[in-house]
């Protein structure tokens, strides 16, 4: 298995634990949860079930039979007429089950399951407080890509699910690192630039990279995946927010605007652009948004919650409004004419900075700071008549009485400091200074792709430096 080294110690105890267990595991759509539990679990599950989407609790219940059927090695099971019975049913085969075994009951794609009125999860939670926490072999899994669902209903639940886990694991994307390694566990051997590129297009989301072919590079495999007739990817946007939310139009219109503004939104911002409803309509959708990962909130510096700004994180969706969208008809070659244009330059700056900010801990690792308590944030100041506003996109703010202004800059070579450039970034330091009237020590931190060019500038200026190969090691 590549990565989830964290993911694995938590199975491994889970596995040694003297008693039973229920884990909730969640994250976004193709991420790899069933993947990690099949390929951790494959010698212990005893009865598994995925739910079946759009479907009622009639079909739900067919096909908890016939997975159940399977399992118990009987041709034929009954078909149970209501989740009550279905769970003596499954009861009755787990009592038949050795106890000195450790066995998995894994439900994956949960909210599926739990159609309208069916009482699934009341009924799931008497089973698990009446039975299997009372032994010591079971080890209950439930999963989902609808991560608020999961968070709202299991994890914060308030009726016979409240703190009845034992564990949860939020399943991330890969990073740079671990792409790389997927990618050589798939005999495809890129560099770490090319990589990149792919990275800023997919995210580290496993299922969109298996669909690289060996021997192809970046431009190739992106224009035959997401642009030509056959992409595997052409139509994901279509079903990716649907499959996750009920009413995912609110959810598209929140990510269609964030997609257009590299900076973020504001939630004032958001519901003017987006033409949603204030109150529980933005509530209920943003907060889905940020369980699933697809945003984040980052907050300007040197403020606690007012002003708070959102943020697209998830690379394959801004890549799809970016580029995607506006060019639906499929035309030979088309994706090297597209990213030679000034768009695409755009693009790949912003694409870099999300890389840059799902790297922090690499970033402070080059550092040397990886113990130093650090926040993230940005800042931008509007100008008047008197001053010139200024905008920074990643502050680091340390405990250790520094901070690190973060210039990122993705480029097709060493980057080149000019002196008017030089100019620039003294007087924004400056100005950031007096705006906040820091007292701390403050830092221009470099972050490129391929480094910069050392010149009578770059060492006046540049007080560290970051490249991109230090977020492979």
């Amino acid at each position: 298995m590549i990565g989830r080294e964290l993911e694995t110690s938590i199975l491994e105890a889970i596995l040694k634990k003297n008693k039973s267990s229920f884990l909730a595991i969640t994250g976004r759509r193709r991420i790899g949860k069933t993947y990690l539990i099949d390929a951790f679990f494959k010698k212990n599950i005893c009865f598994r079930i995925t739910g079946i989407q759009n479907a009622n609790q009639q079909e739900q219940l067919n096909n908890f039979a016939i997975k159940l059927s399977e399992f118990t090695n009987t041709p034929t099971i009954a078909i149970p007429k209501s989740w009550q019975e279905a769970f003596l049913q499954l009861k009755t085969h787990l009592l038949a089950l050795d106890k000195r075994t450790k066995r998995v009951i894994f439900i994956d794609e949960l909210p599926w399951v739990v159609t309208e009125r069916s009482r699934f999860l009341q009924l799931l939670a008497h089973l698990w407080n009446d039975y299997l926490s009372k032994e010591k072999h079971f080890i209950l899994i439930v999963c989902g890509s609808a991560s608020s669902w999961l968070t709202k209903k299991i994890v914060n639940d308030k009726g016979g699910l409240h703190n009845r886990l034992t564990n949860i694991i939020n399943l991330k994307p890969f990073s740079l690192l671990e792409t790389k390694a997927f990618l050589k566990s798939l005999k495809i051997n890129l560099n770490n630039q090319e990589i990149t590129k792919l990275y800023m297009t997919f995210g580290g989301v496993p299922f969109y990279l298996e669909q690289i072919k060996k021997g192809e590079i970046a431009s190739v495999a992106i224009e035959r995946i997401c642009f030509s007739n056959k992409g595997m990817l052409k139509n994901e946007y279509n079903n990716l927010y649907k499959a996750l939310f009920s009413n995912a139009h609110h959810h598209e219109l929140v990510v269609g605007v964030l997609a257009k503004k590299t900076s973020g939104l504001t939630r004032k911002e958001i519901i003017s652009q987006s033409k949603i409803k204030a109150g529980g309509t933005y509530n209920r959708t943003i907060d889905d948004l940020l369980l699933s990962g697809f945003i984040t909130e980052f907050i300007p510096f040197g403020r606690k919650k007012r002003g708070v700004l959102y943020r697209l994180n998830d690379e394959f969706s801004i890549f799809f409004h970016r580029f995607m969208k506006p060019n639906r008809k499929y035309i030979k070659g088309m994706w090297n004419q597209i990213s030679s244009s000034q768009t695409y330059k755009i693009w790949t700056g912003y694409a870099f900075e999300n890389v840059c900010f799902r790297h922090i801990d690499k970033i402070k690792e080059k550092m040397g700071i990886s113990s130093v308590y650090t926040e993230t944030s940005s800042i931008r100041v509007t100008g008047n008549k008197q001053e010139k506003g200024f905008q920074i996109d990643l502050i680091i703010d340390r405990k250790d009485a520094v901070i690190n202004l973060c210039e990122i800059k993705y480029y097709g070579a060493s980057f080149k400091i000019d002196k008017k450039y030089a100019r620039e970034l003294i007087e924004r330091k400056q100005r950031f200074i007096e705006y906040t009237k820091t007292k701390k020590q403050v830092f221009n931190t470099f972050i490129t792709n391929y480094g910069l060019l050392e010149n009578e500038y770059s060492i006046e200026i540049s007080d560290s430096e970051i490249v991109l190969d230090d977020f492979f090691k």
